[in-house]
């Protein structure tokens, strides 16, 4: 096996996907406390990713499921799951914490396919950037990138989890986490709706 590939795989997976980190520690520190939620947003992860690997794939071979002008929409899942968490975190405080305080018990935290969601939506750039690397890379290299960028996708849980467990960041995670998941959620769903000039941004 070609440890330049391997190498290059690894540097191309971290350089696009840094800002995964931080929402992995959100949705680590949003689940804490919650049986199986750990399982739950590493599924949705390896879900997210899955998909963002197969279109990429498929566009490398000459298939295009999504025209290049959809993906700037992508920015419409994160944008409308981080509203609903905004609009959680509002009735929270209205209704003193209680049904909500339920709720979250019987759910868990994030469910596999919000996060999945997410991390389909964040990536959708990610696409344009693999689908050239993985053409010229023929099919033996891109079953390299392919492994590589599976294997570090339990790395980036890990280091979430790790994060989101920190004293110091799990203490501001527990106090402002239910404002800072929906404000970086929006946050990313209005600049993937801007960059890619979505409804004429």
């Amino acid at each position: 096996m070609d440890l330049g590939i391997i190498g290059q795989a690894a540097g191309l997976f971290a350089v696009t996907n840094i800002d995964d980190i931080l929402i992995l520690a959100l949705f680590f520190a949003q689940g804490a406390g919650h049986p199986g939620s750990t399982r739950r947003i590493v599924l949705g992860q390896y879900l997210g990713f899955a998909a963002i690997l197969a279109v990429a794939v498929a566009a490398a071979f000459g298939a295009t499921f999504l025209p290049e002008s959809a993906i700037p929409y992508l920015g419409l899942l994160p944008l409308a799951l981080g509203l609903k968490a905004a609009w959680q975190a509002w009735k929270d405080r209205c209704d003193g914490d209680g049904g909500e305080a339920e709720e979250q018990v019987r759910e868990g935290g994030p469910s596999p396919l919000e996060v999945a969601a997410v991390t389909f939506a964040n990536g959708g750039d990610n696409i344009g950037v693999y689908v050239p690397v993985f053409a010229t890379a023929g099919a033996g290299g891109m079953s390299v990138y392919a492994a590589v960028f599976l294997v570090l996708v339990a790395v980036w849980c890990f280091a979430g989890k790790f994060f989101s467990t920190r004293p110091v960041i799990a203490k501001a995670l527990a106090r402002w986490g239910h404002i800072l998941l929906p404000v970086v959620l929006i946050a990313i769903g209005l600049l993937i709706l801007i960059e890619g000039g979505a409804f004429g941004l």
